[in-house]
């Protein structure tokens, strides 16, 4: 017998209380009776506006006029309201859940507990939503003026800036940008506090400490953190030995005096505004010309449709023993760019929470990317049609990093060589170690060093989250983090009156890095244990690499992504990773195999020319206040810029 509140069994079952009762002794069986039904009842009411709230979403994004968007707008907010109002009912849960025996309705409860920020109070909510909605505007409205052309002016990094980093070796021009667009965005840190202190609020109202443990929550607690720092230690050998390269190749170009032989890479130097990866791949390439064949003019010769690829990816479930889509995907979903109505083209997949209602957007075109994001996007269905028999609460990834996971591990199978040469779309394939280490070095530069940004940006978020770093440091805390982890430094004295974590566009919208770091985790160590299933994969055999792996059409592979998908959210992720791997811990080995002969072979090549592996600080990178008389940077020798400066000048004569 419990003690409880009879408030509570009529608050949770829709009654109205009109007068204040006496505690009275509630039998096990009826606790847990009540509790059922509330959950069923949550679960069915929130199903049912998503259902709402998607559709609307649907008939926007696919046909985009400002009746659907209203529409749209009011759905969100029907939504938004009946979230609201369902946390605040399973507040009510709070004390007696622990004393329920069915453990799958004490993680549903668990899971209504927690709503995130949409649980502040209403002043303070619009406080939040009107703070993050003012940096965010700053962010957009922020532009830079062109270096050769200064009146040329409204360059963002969607139209021009990221053009000039990926093109330009003019050490001067990209100092100029990369410092005019933080000084653009400089002024957000004015709000930064205010959106602090609201985040921390937003989680006290969630019954939480702070907003690390708000966003840790969905990873199972603050001792992630840990978990995290682990996985980077163990792919930390291998950065080092990429960062030592890159920095030789970038001495070639820009000279001993812009890249120095031991210190960390200048930032603006990566192809990148932010360095989140290094798109420098024209500089760095070991071996030009050797990469693997594209098979687009073959699909094309071949008179392949959209249709025909959305088959060719169901087709690489259906061989793993996995069911076959709906008729209904068929029939609703948007395989290609319709000719009279305005679309949203990128690719996306859609779970209309009804269990029955599963689609694809997607305006294809007959190419190999499409090809390779239709697999991967078909990959989410696929999970989605696995967790439907689940509550609403449990229909969902595992964490939030497991969809992005599995649709990337379906893509790197589905986009191997000899995967393509299994669909008849290459012949002759012949081994080619040159073209392998390219295709290796290409992908580590794509995901190794965007890991290395990821967690240094939410290590620092973490930090002034919970008071570690106090905002008169937060600039200079950014920069021993970012030379810490990533051995990469700003191109000039940085201070306090700058705030260049507000340069990125997910520091000032409150979104997480977190879920992509370990979606790339994941999405290795997916990857390995399907190819040990799938028997095309031995860790003990050097002849068989991780990276040509291609599991399709394996029942052991199939069968444990079955189990792993069927699991929803309804276990902690823990197991469900356990199910599909062996493993319940994230563990960063299986991407270090999947590198593993790159980084033998950057050891050899760092070796042989005498490169120094690590980094050491050559100068200040972060005051307090700059002194009173700063030198100006030093531009590089003309000797060491590109076609691209001459080209620019030439257009200016």
């Amino acid at each position: 017998m419990l003690l409880l509140r009879l408030c509570l069994l009529l608050a949770t079952t829709s009654l109205t209380l009109h007068e204040n009762v006496g505690e009275v002794l509630v039998p096990s069986a009826v606790l847990e009776s009540v509790a059922q039904k509330f959950v069923a009842e949550r679960n069915n009411l929130l199903s049912q506006q998503c259902t709402k709230t998607i559709t609307a979403a649907w008939n926007y994004h696919t046909n985009l006029t400002l009746h659907n968007k209203l529409i749209l707008l009011g759905a969100q907010e029907d939504y938004r309201v009946l979230q609201k109002d369902s946390w605040m009912l399973a507040q009510s849960w709070k004390e007696v859940k622990h004393h329920l025996q069915d453990p799958s309705l004490r993680h549903q409860l668990k899971i209504m507990l927690v709503l995130g920020p949409a649980a502040l109070s209403s002043p303070y909510l619009a406080a939040y939503l009107r703070t993050v909605e003012g940096m965010k505007e700053v962010y957009r409205s922020a532009s830079v003026c062109d270096y050769y052309t200064p009146d040329l002016c409204g360059l963002t990094p969607q139209q021009g800036v990221q053009e000039i980093f990926k093109k330009s070796t003019d050490a001067a021009e990209l100092a100029y940008i990369w410092r005019s667009w933080r000084d653009q965005t400089r002024g957000i840190r004015k709000s930064y506090r205010r959106y602090m202190d609201l985040a921390n609020l937003a989680a006290h109202t969630n019954n939480l400490v702070n907003k690390v443990e708000l966003e840790l929550g969905e990873y199972g607690g603050g001792g992630f953190r840990q978990d995290l720092q682990e996985a980077w230690q163990q792919l930390r050998p291998l950065y080092l030995q990429l960062h030592a390269y890159t920095r030789r190749k970038l001495r070639q170009v820009y000279g001993p005096q812009v890249v120095t032989e031991r210190g960390p890479l200048p930032a603006h130097l990566l192809g990148d505004l932010w360095a989140q990866q290094w798109k420098v791949w024209d500089l760095i390439i070991p071996f030009p010309g050797k990469t693997n064949p594209n098979v687009t003019l073959e699909m094309k010769r071949q008179w392949y449709t959209p249709r025909r690829i959305f088959q060719l990816a169901e087709d690489f479930f259906t061989s793993l023993g996995l069911p076959r889509l709906p008729a209904s995907f068929w029939r609703d979903s948007l395989l290609q760019k319709p000719r009279y109505r305005d679309v949203l083209c990128h690719a996306s997949a859609w779970d209309f929470c009804n269990g029955k209602d599963f689609r694809m957007s997607q305006c294809t075109e007959v190419r190999q990317e499409d090809l390779s994001s239709t697999h991967h996007e078909m990959a989410h269905v696929q999970y989605f049609l696995h967790y439907r028999h689940l509550p609403y609460t449990l229909r969902q990834g595992a964490n939030p990093s497991f969809q992005e996971a599995l649709g990337h591990v379906v893509q790197m199978s589905a986009s191997t060589p000899q995967h393509l040469q299994k669909l008849g779309l290459l012949r002759g394939l012949k081994e080619d170690r040159e073209v392998d280490i390219n295709f290796l070095l290409q992908e580590a530069t794509d995901k190794l060093t965007f890991m290395a940004y990821a967690h240094v940006m939410d290590s620092w978020r973490w930090d002034v989250f919970d008071g570690t770093i106090h905002d008169k440091d937060w600039n200079c805390a950014w920069w021993d983090l970012r030379f810490t982890v990533q051995g990469v430094k700003p191109p000039e004295l940085r201070t306090e009156e700058d705030f260049d974590p507000a340069a990125k566009y997910h520091v000032v919208a409150d979104l997480s890095y977190t879920r992509y770091f370990v979606s790339l985790v994941l999405q290795f160590q997916f990857y390995k244990a399907l190819c040990v299933r799938a028997s095309q994969y031995d860790p003990l055999q050097p002849s068989t690499p991780l990276h040509k792996c291609d599991f399709y059409q394996s029942r052991g592979a199939g069968d444990a992504l079955r189990t792993m998908m069927k699991l929803g959210r309804s276990k902690p992720w823990s197991e469900a990773l356990q199910a599909l791997t062996g493993n319940s811990k994230l563990d960063a080995s299986a991407m270090r195999d999947y590198f593993r002969p790159l980084e033998e072979w950057l050891k050899e090549d760092n070796q042989r020319h005498g490169e120094f592996v690590g980094w050491r600080a050559d100068d200040q990178y972060c005051l307090y206040k700059k002194p009173a008389e700063t030198p100006l940077p030093v531009t590089p020798p003309p000797s060491y810029g590109n076609s691209r400066t001459s080209d620019r000048q030439q257009q200016q004569q």
